[in-house]
C-alpha cells in the first residue's frame, strides 16, 4: 500500500507529488494520457505564466533554474534581483480585462517585507516546460507514475482508500485528485461543485492568416468581444460572448474559427489552414471543500475558472505547496490535530478570491452599449499607482495573507528571502521541504528549544544582511510565517508556534 495516491500528472500533481516524497512519503502517481505531453502543452497553445508566487516556489525546492532554462526565459533578467542592495522595483504586472498596466506605477511602499531574491518576478513558460522539469525531479526521487491509468472508481477502505485505474487496483492511505477540470475524481468521491456557468466562449489556435496585418498584437477589446493575437507564428485567442453556447464536442473547423474571428475583429481576415485548436469557457466553479474523508482535490480538479490573468496554473502550484507538507505530516503521525483541515480553510478562500478576479474581468469586458464607458473608467482606475498596485498584489502571488491567528502584519504571508552574511538564503534552506527557525539574535537563544523538532524545523542562526527589524522567525515549509519576533525570543513562544504546526516535539 502506498501512502498518498494522486491523480493527474501535470504540473500540480507532479509538483504535490515531490512534496511528498521529498518528506518521506511513498507516493504512486496516476496519469491518463499514455505519453508525457500534447501539442496542447506545448508552445504556442501551451503558453502559460507563472507568477513571482509560483516562481519563488520553485526557487525553494532547488527548481528555479530548471524551469527558466526549460522555459526559454532571460536567465539574467529573473535572477538579477538577488544581488540587489534594496528590494528592487518590480519589472511587470498583469494585465486586468486585457487592459495592459505600467509597471513604473506601482507603489513600492505599500508592499512591505520585501527583500531582494533571485525569484522576485514571472516570466511566461510552457506547461510542457513545468512539467517536464517536475518529471525529473520526482523521478530522482523515486515517484512512481503509472501512464495509460485514467481513474475509473474510488472505493474508502478502512484506514485506506482504493482507486482504480487503467483496469488494475492502487491501495493507499490518502487519494488526492489533480486530474484537471473534468476531474473524475471529484465526480467519484461525491465532491459539490458550485458557482456561475459561462458568459463566453474561448478559442485557441494555431492557423496561418492569409493576411496577419489586419490583426493587431496584443489584446484587442471590440464591441463584439476581444482577440488576442501573440508573436507566436499564427497563434490566435479570441472570446466570443455566446453564453458558452458553442458544443465543443463538435469539431473547430477553419470556417467556424474563421467567421467567429472576422465578427469579434471587425475585418475580413482571411484563414487558410487551422493546424491546433481547441476551446474553453468562463465557467467559474469550486469544490465547496478541498477534503472528503481520506480523498483530497488540488488543481483544477477543485477549482475552474476563466484563463484571463493567467492564474490557473499558479493557484494550482500554490495548492500543491500548501498540501504537501500538512499530507506528509499526517501521514507520518505527527500533524498536530486538524492540521490537514487548514488545507481548505487556507486554500478555499484564495480560490475564491481568484474566481471573482476572473469573474470580474469578464464582466468588464462583456459587450454592450455602456461596455465602452465602463472599460474605459476601469483603465483610469487600474492606472493609478493605487490601481496598479492592487492588480500587482493580487497577481503576484506574493501577497496572500492566511489568518493564523495573528495580528502581526507579516505572520501568514510569504518570508522574505533572508541573505546571511556567507551567502546562505532562506530559499536554500527549504530545499528539504522542512521547517526553518530563523535566529538573528545572536545568542542562540532557540537552540535548545528548537532541538525538540529535529528532521521538522531546521534551526538556522547567524546575522543576515537586513533582518527587517526582526530578532527571530518560524517559517513552515510552505514559505508561510507562523510566528515572529521584533524583541529578544521567548522559547514559550517559539514552542506554541512550532507545536501549533509542526506536532509535539520528540522527548
Amino acid at each position: 500500500m502506498h501512502d498518498v495516491l494522486i491523480a493527474g500528472g501535470g504540473p500540480v500533481g507532479l509538483f504535490l507529488a515531490g512534496e511528498l516524497a521529498l518528506s518521506g512519503c511513498s507516493v504512486v502517481v496516476l496519469e491518463r494520457d499514455q505519453e508525457p505531453g500534447s501539442p496542447l502543452t506545448a508552445l504556442p497553445l501551451g503558453l502559460r505564466g507563472l507568477t513571482a508566487g509560483s516562481a519563488e516556489a520553485f526557487y525553494r525546492r532547488g527548481l528555479l533554474d530548471d524551469i527558466v532554462r526549460a522555459s526559454g526565459a532571460d536567465e539574467n533578467q529573473v535572477g538579477a534581483a538577488a544581488d540587489a542592495v534594496d528590494a528592487p522595483d518590480p519589472r511587470g504586472v498583469s494585465h486586468f480585462a486585457g487592459m495592459g498596466l505600467d509597471a513604473a506605477d506601482i507603489d513600492t511602499s505599500a508592499l512591505p517585507f520585501r527583500l531582494p531574491s533571485p525569484a522576485m518576478e514571472g516570466f511566461m513558460t510552457s506547461l510542457d516546460a513545468v512539467s517536464g522539469v517536475l518529471s525529473r525531479w520526482v523521478a530522482d526521487l523515486d515517484v512512481e507514475i503509472v501512464r495509460g491509468a485514467p481513474v475509473t472508481a474510488v472505493t474508502p477502505d478502512g484506514e485506506a482508500v482504493v482507486a482504480t485505474a487503467g483496469g488494475q487496483q492502487y491501495r493507499g492511505r490518502w487519494l488526492v485528485g489533480c486530474d484537471g477540470g473534468r476531474s473524475a475524481v471529484r465526480e467519484l468521491a461525491g465532491f459539490d461543485f458550485a458557482g456561475t456557468e459561462p458568459l463566453f466562449t474561448g478559442y485557441v489556435a494555431r492557423v496561418t492568416f492569409a493576411d496577419p496585418q489586419q490583426l493587431r498584437l496584443g489584446f484587442t477589446l471590440t464591441p463584439n468581444g476581444m482577440y488576442l493575437r501573440t508573436p507566436f507564428d499564427g497563434h490566435v485567442g479570441m472570446m466570443d460572448f455566446d453564453g458558452g453556447a458553442f458544443d465543443r464536442s463538435t469539431p473547430l473547423t477553419r470556417e467556424h474559427l474563421q467567421a467567429v474571428l472576422r465578427r469579434i475583429s471587425g475585418t475580413d481576415v482571411a484563414l487558410t489552414d487551422v493546424h491546433l485548436a481547441t476551446t474553453f469557457t468562463d465557467r467559474a466553479l469550486q469544490a465547496t471543500t478541498y477534503r472528503n474523508g481520506r480523498v483530497l482535490l488540488g488543481g483544477d480538479a477543485a477549482h475552474i475558472h476563466s484563463p484571463l490573468g493567467g492564474q490557473g496554473l499558479n493557484l494550482g502550484i500554490g495548492d500543491a505547496v500548501n498540501l504537501g507538507w500538512k499530507l506528509a505530516a499526517t501521514v507520518h503521525g505527527h500533524a498536530p490535530d486538524g492540521l490537514l483541515d487548514t488545507y481548505t480553510g487556507e486554500r478555499h478562500p484564495v480560490g475564491a478570491s481568484v474566481l471573482d478576479w476572473s469573474r470580474a474581468q469578464v464582466a468588464t469586458m462583456q459587450p454592450g452599449p455602456n461596455a465602452p464607458a465602463l472599460q474605459r473608467l476601469v483603465h483610469d482606475l487600474m492606472s493609478t499607482p493605487d490601481g496598479t498596485t492592487h492588480v500587482y498584489r493580487m497577481t503576484s502571488g506574493l501577497f496572500h495573507r492566511y489568518d493564523l491567528g495573528s495580528e502581526h502584519p507579516l505572520v501568514g504571508g510569504t518570508a522574505p528571502d533572508f541573505r546571511f552574511e556567507d551567502g546562505t538564503r532562506l530559499g536554500h534552506l527549504m530545499r528539504q521541504g522542512q521547517g526553518v527557525a530563523l535566529d538573528f539574535s545572536g545568542d542562540r537563544a532557540l537552540a535548545v528549544t528548537a532541538k525538540g523538532w529535529d528532521g521538522r524545523i531546521r534551526y538556522a542562526p547567524g546575522q543576515v544582511r537586513n533582518d527587517l527589524g526582526f530578532r527571530a522567525l518560524l517559517v513552515r515549509p510552505d514559505g508561510i510565517v507562523t510566528w515572529a519576533a521584533e524583541d529578544a525570543p521567548d522559547r514559550d513562544e517559539f514552542a506554541q508556534a512550532a507545536a501549533r504546526w509542526f506536532g509535539h516535539p520528540e522527548d
